[in-house]
């Protein structure tokens, strides 16, 4: 037939749906795509006919008698019967080859035959035969033979991609659906269509009517998702994805989903069941404890409103609160409890002390604190001094000290701030340390008590030589500000400095029953319960604050207390009140030193000894009774009724020319006059003549040394105490948890709606040879930037509440630890108290981006990956908080995480890094193992598929070790954690200011 078309014409691969001769009796295609046609028995010189079966059809079946014989079943001649007759069956069950020089047949000897021919079964596959007849019916009608067009783009020829030796060897590669291959018609690659390209480049598989198509009848395609292609069929069959396990693109078996898993029947990924039910009801419980505890609080507070009206009806009597009016006493005598307050005739709590027979405002004498002198006092002041006693283990509690020659010069400079400082505290006294502003007071004060570096000097502590800074658990230290926890009530924030302080041999009963002394005698019974509130939003007064300050250090039993300006910020009626308190402290036997700035007149005779300073040195040291004698005697006189205290003030700042007409009024006059003068001369003497004896001194340090070592919780215990106040603190500050956990959940939900849209498809590489020129338009880059998505919305979740857990209490801690509170203790139960959140807020975030974005990853491998880097974020915001004012900590280390984030290998690519010689620094941060291991587990399990060394080659990262990548992320929190843990120690050297 002269228009024929042949392949031999083309020079294309084998086609055998194209007829190379018009059929002349029945033929069919076999499985293999072998051409068995009927012969004889006129060809063959056989009684019956026979079927011929050849792979190779470019030899034309009537035209050899190689391949495959088999005999057939039916009788007579084939002649005039058409090609799609099936009258003459087929016997496969004995394979024949023809000998033509005897005109026999022999059994086929496979080894004989060509690789096409010994493929050949004799079993007619219906879809390729059929497509065969059409073909030679076009061609008969002299027509297009369109079912044999071989690419289905006009005019496009295939490129055969695998050979008959690696088709033997291997088959269809996995993932692939090789519908019409065999031997015989080996894999091709046919030019899309315009369609189909377009779909390519944009990474999508070409379909129709919701199937996976190739651009040719043997060009093979991949397996299509919710649908998998068994090894075992050879990629000859397609089956859906069956319910409980799910089928990603070019899957050749299905994937079992988890248990608690959503997975019906053609699932191309796993919805997780049991996370959000755990979420959903963890969320309801907090949401219910919080409603209960609500509810149960507003009822508690309307009990007491009723119970506390129903007490002033039935007294009759006006009633005030300690800021309105105060309750008229009954006739008769109240009962004497922990809670008992005195009538208004007398002083109250502390100051009830002052009552003690011989007293008088300037009376500096500390009282013996036996047993019958402390009978009289009030139950409350009662219970504190025997608790004192019992502290320190006699009846005389205070300490005194003696200094001589203290000096301190700053590193790097050559004038001194302090310099012969000589002097003596008693016991048992209200020490006033006065001057100007930069005249020595809080230096003096840091190096009396050990606080400083490049100091000069001796101190005595009860005569004994030595440091002040060994006797820290015996000193108390109340700072300017009012350093407490505005999260805890007042018994709670001073139980807590009991519970750390005290003797380790007290029961907690006994702890508790000082606490209530302390609380009785400060006068704060009515506002234990009540929070103490922040100074920006205040629950209680200013001065109550100064109180619980000052109760955080008496819960502690000191024999000494150190006050740096207690008046600050107070009115004067405050301001009064608590310098009353302190004196009446100091007349219980504990040393009062206080720093203190233009004190008036009442606060002034309070005063038993007055340090007063200029430029670093001593103008006056002594009683306040003699200074208005002293400084008289140098020409400045005192005006009748006036301010003892702002006379004293303007004479040591240099500004007394009001009280003295003429001389020298300077403060370096005042210096060299002290200097002169026979009081300094008597201190001196003084300090030159006290020698304790080898006896005194040993009984005192051992006493000490008893009473250091009994005092303090051991660190287990302090850490125990420290993890249950943070997480009260964490309780009581629901509302920041509650927006931490709505900013977790909306970031896991935006960055999961950013991502749903590829249906857990994050990877496209490019195929396994032979089949790699069917590649799609790769996607390499969708998993790392999801890491780096994962690892920016952590960071800006967790970097600011990871800044609160340390630089809201930066003042407290050090307030702590110069007490002798463990740093150790306290940082590893601060750590350990924000897990709740950290787990909280995790699950959050990994939960709604799994739901929405739906990686094919176990959700236990996500959500350990991500909560070591929720680990690793709040590590770092630790260093920063470290390192960084509190007010620039939260935008400082938002920014860092970020910047860590970047760092995550996904842009710029790893790879290029690696080039860069910088891969060390992107090492170093935790975004680029998260990434790594996010890779690992989203690329490496279609090596089947795709070549995935090349695409982890073309990004930089390692398709192994998924639970190394963990551990190092948590390696790295951890560094983060221990210079955090160092900046800690160091303090205030490294905060950026």
């Amino acid at each position: 037939m002269t228009n024929q078309l042949t392949q031999n014409d083309l020079a294309i691969p084998q086609d055998p749906y194209l007829p190379q001769d018009l059929p002349q009796g029945p033929v069919f295609l076999d499985t293999q795509a072998c051409l068995c046609g009927l012969r004889g028995p006129e060809n063959l010189n056989s009684d019956t006919p026979s079927w011929q079966c050849i792979g190779n059809q470019t030899q034309g079946v009537y035209s050899v008698t190689t391949g495959k014989w088999f005999n057939s079943i039916g009788k007579g001649s084939k002649e005039n019967l058409p090609m799609w007759d099936n009258t003459h069956g087929i016997d496969t069950d004995r394979a024949l080859t023809y000998i033509t020089r005897n005109n026999s047949f022999v059994d086929a000897s496979l080894s004989e035959l060509t690789v096409w021919d010994r493929a050949c079964t004799g079993i007619n596959q219906t879809s390729f035969s059929t497509s065969y007849y059409r073909a030679t019916v076009q061609l008969q009608r002299n027509e297009t033979p369109v079912d044999a067009t071989p690419c289905w783009r006009p005019g496009a020829i295939p490129i055969q991609i695998q050979d008959d030796v690696g088709w033997t060897a291997n088959g269809c590669n996995e993932g692939f659906l090789c519908a019409n291959n065999t031997v015989n018609s080996l894999p091709q690659f046919c030019p899309p269509i315009t369609d189909c390209q377009i779909a390519r480049l944009a990474g999508f598989t070409c379909s129709f009517g919701g199937r996976n198509i190739g651009m040719g009848p043997f060009e093979p395609v991949v397996c299509q998702q919710g649908y998998y292609c068994p090894t075992s069929s050879g990629g000859r069959e397609t089956f859906i994805c069956p319910e409980g396990t799910y089928c990603q693109p070019g899957a050749p078996t299905p994937t079992p989903c988890s248990v608690g898993s959503r997975c019906p029947e053609g699932s191309t990924y796993e919805t997780f069941l049991i996370p959000i039910a755990v979420l959903i009801i963890a969320d309801a419980l907090l949401a219910i404890g919080f409603l209960w505890y609500l509810l149960r609080r507003r009822f508690l507070r309307s009990r007491e409103q009723h119970a506390s009206s129903a007490r002033s009806k039935r007294r009759n009597t006006f009633a005030r609160a300690s800021s309105g009016y105060k309750e008229i006493p009954d006739e008769t005598e109240a009962p004497m409890q922990a809670t008992y307050m005195p009538g208004a005739d007398g002083w109250t709590g502390f100051e009830a002390a002052l009552e003690y027979p011989g007293y008088s405002p300037r009376s500096s004498s500390a009282l013996d604190m036996s047993d019958s002198s402390s009978s009289s006092f009030s139950p409350q002041l009662r219970a504190f001094v025997e608790s004192m006693r019992r502290a320190t283990d006699g009846a005389r509690f205070g300490l005194s000290f003696a200094y001589s020659d203290l000096s301190f010069r700053p590193k790097g400079s050559a004038k001194p701030i302090l310099q012969n400082v000589t002097g003596s505290i008693d016991r048992g006294s209200l020490t006033a340390v006065m001057g100007g502003s930069g005249a020595g007071k809080s230096t003096f004060v840091n190096v009396l008590m050990g606080k400083t570096k490049n100091t000069g000097g001796a101190v005595m502590i009860n005569s004994v030589p030595g440091k002040i800074k060994k006797y820290k658990k015996l000193i108390g230290y109340v700072p300017q500000d009012d350093i407490v926890l505005p999260e805890l009530t007042v018994y709670e924030n001073i139980l807590h400095s009991a519970r750390i302080r005290l003797p380790r041999a007290w029961s907690d009963v006994d702890i508790k029953a000082h606490v209530n002394s302390v609380i009785d005698c400060l006068e704060l019974s009515h506002v234990r319960n009540s929070l103490v509130g922040s100074v920006g939003k205040p629950v209680i007064s200013g001065g109550q604050r100064k109180r619980v300050s000052i109760g955080m250090e008496l819960a502690a039993a000191p024999m000494a207390i150190f006050l740096d300006e207690p008046t600050s910020g107070l009115d004067a009626t405050a301001a009064s009140s608590i310098m009353r308190t302190l004196k009446a402290i100091a007349r219980l036997g504990i040393s009062v030193i206080v720093i203190i700035h233009q004190p008036r007149m009442e606060i002034f005779e309070m005063i038993d000894d007055l340090i007063l300073l200029a430029n670093g040195q001593i103008i006056y040291e002594g009683p306040e009774g003699g200074v208005r004698d002293f400084f008289e005697n140098v020409g400045f006189s005192f005006p009748e009724y006036s301010n003892f205290g702002d006379v004293v003030t303007d004479i040591i700042t240099g500004n007394g020319r009001a009280y003295k007409r003429s001389g020298d009024i300077s403060k370096d006059a005042l210096i060299a006059n002290w200097a002169q003068s026979r009081q300094n001369a008597s201190i001196k003497e003084k300090h030159a003549s006290l020698r304790s004896s080898r006896t005194s001194i040993a009984e005192n340090n051992s006493k000490h040394r008893d009473l250091l070592r009994k005092r303090g919780a051991p660190h287990w215990k302090q850490f125990w105490l420290c993890l249950k106040r943070a997480m009260l603190q964490q309780w009581r500050t629901k509302s920041s948890f509650v927006f931490e956990m709505a900013l977790a959940t909306i970031a896991g939900l935006l960055l999961g709606l950013a991502e749903n849209s590829k249906k857990g498809v994050l990877f496209t590489g490019i195929y396994n040879a032979p089949f790699d020129v069917l590649s799609l338009a790769t996607d390499i880059r969708s998993v790392p930037e999801l890491a780096l998505l994962t690892a920016i919305a952590i960071g800006l979740v967790s970097a600011a509440p990871g800044v609160r857990v340390f630089s809201e209490e930066m003042l407290l801690y050090r307030r702590e630890s110069e007490a002798g509170h463990s740093r150790i203790a306290y940082f590893l139960a601060k750590n350990l108290g924000v897990v709740p959140r950290v787990v909280f807020g995790c699950m959050h975030f990994t939960t709604l981006i799994l739901l929405l974005a739906t990686p094919i990853i176990p959700w236990a491998t996500a959500f350990l990956a991500n909560l070591v880097y929720f680990y690793g974020v709040y590590g770092l915001a630790s260093c920063v908080s470290m390192a960084v004012r509190r007010e620039d900590a939260p935008l400082f280390a938002t920014m860092l995480a970020l910047i860590v984030g970047i760092l995550s290998g996904a842009a710029p690519p790893l790879a290029d890094v690696r080039e860069w010689k910088l891969e060390w620094l992107w090492r170093a941060s935790p975004g680029t193992w998260l990434a790594e291991m996010y890779f690992g587990q989203l690329v490496e399990p279609f090596r089947y598929l795709y070549d995935v060394d090349l695409a982890a080659q073309a990004v930089g990262f390692h398709l192994d070790g998924h639970y190394r990548n963990i551990l190092f992320i948590f390696v790295i929190g951890t560094v983060y954690r221990v210079l955090a843990y160092i900046g800690l120690l160091i303090g205030n050297r490294m905060r950026l200011r």
